[in-house]
C-alpha cells in the first residue's frame, strides 16, 4: 500500500536534499529512510478501530455520570451495536493484521460491557452506605438531558436527601455500636471490621464523587435561572454538609483514618469469578491459583540465584545480610540525576552492541528526568518511566527515617536495574514506538504488554550477563522476586486469602523491601487507579514473550532485532495476538487461547 508521507516530514526530507549549505546534518539522522516509510503495512482495520474509539471518547464526554444507570444503558447500547457491526463484518476476507485487530476489538468490546455489569454489581452492594446516591445522580442525569427544572420542587427533594444522608449515618452509628458488643465468637470481630471497613472505603469514595457532581449541578443553574438560588442555595448547602461529614464518619469511624497518619490500606478485593473473567479478557488460560503457583516456582529460581549471588560477596547463605550490604551503596545527596543519566547510557550501549534492536536516535536524545515528590513517593517508592523518567530519592523535608528509606530503596545496583525498565529498551522505547506504529492499537493497551516488555528485558539482559558483579546480580534479582511477590500478594488478596497487612509482611520478609516502601507497594498495588490484574501482569508478560523468544529467536527462525522490532511495531495487545502475528496462527471469529506458555523458564544459570 502506498502511504503518504507528512507535510512536515517531507519539507524536513526537502530540505536535507536541497542544493547549498542548506543541509541540516544534527537533524537528518531523526528522518526515517523513505523506504522504511513506505513498507510500513497498515492494518485494514485501523480505521475501524479509530472510529470506535473516536465514538467511544465522544460517548463517555456525553455519559460523564459515574455510576448513573442511564449512563450504563447508553454504553451497553453503544457496544451491542458495535458488536452487530463486527459479526456482520466479512472477517474470512481479512489478512492476518485485519484479523488480529478484528479479535481484539471484540475482545475489548466484550470487556468494556464486563465492566459494566462490574459496575453495575459494586454500586448494588454499596447501596445499603450510599441509598441515596442514586437520586443525586438523576440530578445530573437530567441538567445532561436538558430537562426543564422546577426549583421548588428541587428544594424539597434536597431537604429530602439531606435526611437521608443523616439518616443513615445514624443507622450505621447505631449498627457499630451494636457489632463491637455483639458475639465475637459467632462472627470474629477482625473479619466482621475487614468486611465493613471495605463497603465503608467504597461508600465513601462514592460519597466524595457524589458531592463534586451535587457542586456540577448546582454551579450549572446557580445566578443563571431566576428562581433556582433562591430556592436552592440553602437546601444545597445543607446537603452539601451533611455528605462531607457522613463521608468522614465513614472514613474515621469505619476505615479508621487518623489525623495526621497515612489512610489504612484496605482495599477492594475483586473475587475467583471476576479474576477468571479479567484472564480471560487478557487471553491468560491460568486459573488464579495456578498463576500463584507458576510465581512460587520463579521464586524458587530466585532463591537459588541469590544464594550464589551472596556466596559470591561473602556472606554465605545469609542472603539478607548481602541484601542489606547491597542497600548500603547508594550515591550522596544530588548525585542521583547522574546516575541515572549515566546507567541510561549504559543500557543504550550494551544493547546496541549486540545489535538487540533498534533504538532511533530520537528516541535516545528526547527522553526527561523529573524528580519524584515525597508525597507520591509514599506511593511509588521507586522509579517511574516513560520518555520522563521519575526519580525517586529523598528529598529535604523527608524525616530522618523516610529519607534513609529512600536512599536504601533507591541505591545503586537497585537503580541499575530499574533505569533499563523505565527508558530504553523498556517503557520509553515502547512509547516512542507505539506513537508512531499502529497508533490505533492504543484501544488495546494492557499492563501484559507493556510492564511485561519491561520485566521480559531484565530476564533477558540476565540471560545476557549484564550484571557485571554480585552486587549489580543481587539488585536484579531483588526485583525479580518482587515480581513473584506482586503476583502471589495481588491475586491471593483479591482470592480473599490475604489481607493488606499480611501482604506486606510478605514483602519485607520474603523480598527484603524496606517496611515504608513495603507499604507504599501495596498501597499502590490497592489503588483504584490499577487494575486488578496489574501487578500480575509483569512477569507473567514477560514470561509470555519470553517463550516466543525461546521458540523463534531460539531456534534461529528470526534475529533478535527482528524479533524485538517486530513486537514494538505491532504495538499494544495482549500477548496471545502478538504470538499470533509472530507464528502466523491461524485466526477464526470464535478463537480462543490454548496457549500454556509458563513450562520451564526459570531462567538461566542452573
Amino acid at each position: 500500500m502506498r502511504s503518504t508521507i507528512p507535510v512536515c516530514l517531507a519539507l524536513t526530507l526537502a530540505a536535507a536534499a536541497g542544493t547549498g549549505n542548506a543541509q541540516a546534518p544534527d537533524q537528518a539522522t531523526y528522518v526515517p529512510a523513505l523506504d522504511e516509510l513506505r513498507a510500513r503495512a497498515t492494518s485494514p482495520m485501523a480505521e475501524v478501530v479509530g472510529r470506535y474509539s473516536t465514538d467511544r471518547r465522544a460517548m463517555m464526554r456525553r455519559h460523564d455520570v459515574d455510576g448513573a444507570a442511564q449512563r450504563r444503558a447508553a454504553l451497553g447500547s453503544f457496544y451491542a451495536d458495535w458488536l452487530v457491526q463486527l459479526d456482520a463484518m466479512a472477517f474470512e476476507g481479512l489478512d492476518q493484521e485485519g484479523r488480529v485487530d478484528w479479535l481484539l476489538l471484540r475482545n475489548r468490546v466484550r470487556r468494556e460491557q464486563g465492566r459494566l455489569d462490574q459496575e453495575e454489581r459494586r454500586w448494588g452492594e454499596a447501596s445499603e452506605v450510599v441509598p441515596f446516591a442514586g437520586a443525586i445522580l438523576d440530578l445530573q442525569v437530567a441538567r445532561r438531558n436538558l430537562v426543564e427544572i422546577e426549583p421548588a420542587a428541587l428544594a424539597t427533594s434536597l431537604n429530602e436527601l439531606t435526611a437521608t444522608v443523616t439518616e443513615t449515618r445514624k443507622a450505621l452509628a447505631r449498627g457499630l455500636a451494636a457489632k463491637k458488643q455483639g458475639d465475637s465468637a459467632k462472627t470474629p470481630e477482625g473479619r466482621v471490621l475487614e468486611t465493613t471497613r471495605t463497603l465503608a472505603q467504597r461508600g465513601a469514595r462514592i460519597t466524595g464523587s457524589l458531592r463534586e457532581t451535587l457542586k456540577a449541578w448546582f454551579r450549572y443553574y446557580d445566578g443563571y435561572h431566576p428562581t433556582f438560588s433562591w430556592w436552592l442555595r440553602q437546601p444545597h448547602a445543607k446537603l452539601d454538609k451533611a455528605l462531607e461529614e457522613y463521608g468522614e464518619f465513614l472514613k474515621k469511624e469505619i476505615v479508621g483514618e487518623k489525623e495526621g497518619e497515612d489512610p489504612p490500606i484496605v482495599g477492594d478485593p475483586i473475587g475467583r469469578e471476576e479474576l477468571l473473567d479479567q484472564l480471560a479478557f487478557e487471553m491468560i488460560p491460568y486459573t488464579p491459583e495456578e498463576l500463584v503457583a507458576i510465581a512460587r516456582e520463579q521464586f524458587e529460581w530466585c532463591d537459588r540465584e541469590m544464594l550464589r549471588a551472596s556466596r559470591d560477596l561473602g556472606f554465605g547463605d545469609d542472603w539478607r545480610a548481602a541484601l542489606e550490604k547491597v542497600k548500603t551503596l547508594h550515591v550522596a545527596p544530588g548525585e542521583q540525576p547522574d546516575l541515572v543519566h549515566q546507567l541510561a547510557d549504559e543500557a543504550v550501549d550494551f544493547l546496541e552492541a549486540r545489535d538487540l534492536l533498534t533504538i532511533p536516535q530520537l528516541a535516545k536524545d528526547v527522553w526527561r528526568m523529573e524528580m519524584m515528590s515525597p508525597e507520591r513517593q509514599k506511593i511509588n517508592p521507586f522509579f517511574t518511566g516513560g520518555e520522563v523518567i521519575s526519580v525517586s530519592f529523598p528529598t529535604d523535608g523527608m524525616t530522618h527515617d523516610e529519607k534513609w528509606m529512600s536512599l536504601r530503596g533507591n541505591n545503586i545496583h537497585f537503580s541499575r536495574a530499574t533505569v533499563h525498565h523505565e527508558l530504553i529498551p523498556g517503557h520509553h522505547l515502547q512509547f516512542f514506538m507505539t506513537a508512531r506504529n499502529n497508533p490505533h492499537r492504543r484501544a488495546f493497551s494492557t499492563p501484559f504488554w507493556t510492564e511485561g516488555w519491561a520485566l521480559y528485558w531484565e530476564m533477558l539482559l540476565w540471560d545476557l550477563d549484564f550484571p557485571q558483579s554480585p552486587e549489580d546480580r543481587i539488585g536484579m534479582l531483588f526485583w525479580r522476586m518482587h515480581r513473584c511477590a506482586r503476583i502471589i500478594f495481588s491475586l491471593s488478596f483479591h482470592l480473599g486469602q490475604m489481607t493488606a497487612d499480611e501482604a506486606i509482611a510478605f514483602l519485607i520478609e520474603r523480598v527484603g523491601h524496606e517496611p515504608e516502601n513495603a507499604e507504599a507497594e501495596v498501597r499502590r498495588s490497592f489503588e483504584d487507579s490499577y487494575p486488578p490484574l496489574y501487578q500480575a501482569a509483569y512477569m507473567l508478560g514477560g514470561l509470555q514473550i519470553r517463550a516466543l523468544h525461546e521458540s523463534l529467536v531460539g531456534s534461529g527462525q528470526m534475529t533478535d532485532r527482528d524479533f524485538h522490532d517486530t513486537i514494538l511495531k505491532g504495538a499494544q495487545m495482549p500477548i496471545e495476538m502478538v504470538r499470533a502475528r509472530l507464528l502466523d496462527v491461524e485466526l477464526t471469529p470464535d478463537y480462543v487461547t490454548n496457549w500454556r506458555f509458563a513450562g520451564d523458564q526459570t531462567g538461566s544459570g542452573d
